[in-house]
């Protein structure tokens, strides 16, 4: 809710500056105003994050599957084996700030520097989470065994995520597209680089 309020005052003052233009008679200047509006331009890139849901996978077991007697053994009587699947979503995007970003205009064209997209939050569905257990004739059940799987499964897949390079150039991507969008009706053409980043926007720098 509070991110469709955000875009809502983004565009009403897009319209506004738009407006006032049209009223004045100074299309030159407001131009310059929408180009040159830094804390727009970092609240718009900060808005064009990348959501990507998937399901979280992870097993815990005593046995190796093996074909060994002494796992066939274990699996007979102190296996303990528990499976639980979560779906996730992740969010992707930049956190800006006065000292990493930075933006200027050369002739028509807009440079842009912003921070490299990162991970930024990383939640659970635990409301529609999927368990499964096997145990040895010897071996009893107990919730401590899921609380331990599930904390492994979630530390596993937020680093994973947070290495996960596709996902981070479908961000930039992301955040580039949106920002044309944004400076092509003002007749600007706009050039974005990520700081600290040697991955490169496919097509969109």
């Amino acid at each position: 809710m509070k991110k469709i309020l955000t875009w809502a005052v983004i565009i009403l003052f897009i319209i506004g500056i738009f407006m006032l233009g049209r009223c004045t008679g100074g299309k030159s200047t407001v131009n310059e105003k929408a180009v040159n509006n830094v804390l727009l331009i970092r609240e718009i890139a900060e808005l064009a994050s990348l959501e990507v849901q998937g399901t979280a996978t992870f097993k815990q077991s005593n046995v190796s599957n093996s074909g060994e007697w002494s796992d066939n053994l274990k699996r007979v009587f102190t296996e303990n084996t528990a499976w639980v699947s979560v779906p996730y979503i992740a969010k992707y995007g930049v956190d800006t700030d006065s000292t990493n970003f930075h933006l200027t205009v050369k002739d028509t064209t807009v440079f842009i520097r912003l921070p490299q997209p990162k991970l930024l939050s990383f939640e659970l569905r635990m409301n529609r989470m999927e368990t499964s257990s096997r145990k040895g004739w010897f071996t009893f059940s107990d919730d401590e065994t899921y609380t331990e799987v599930q904390k492994k499964l979630y530390d596993t897949e937020r680093s994973q995520m947070e290495e996960n390079v596709m996902n981070q150039k479908q961000s930039m991507n992301k955040i580039i597209a949106i920002l044309r969008n944004y400076y092509t009706p003002l007749g600007y053409d706009v050039k974005v680089e990520f700081t600290g980043s040697s991955m490169q926007a496919p097509g969109l720098e």
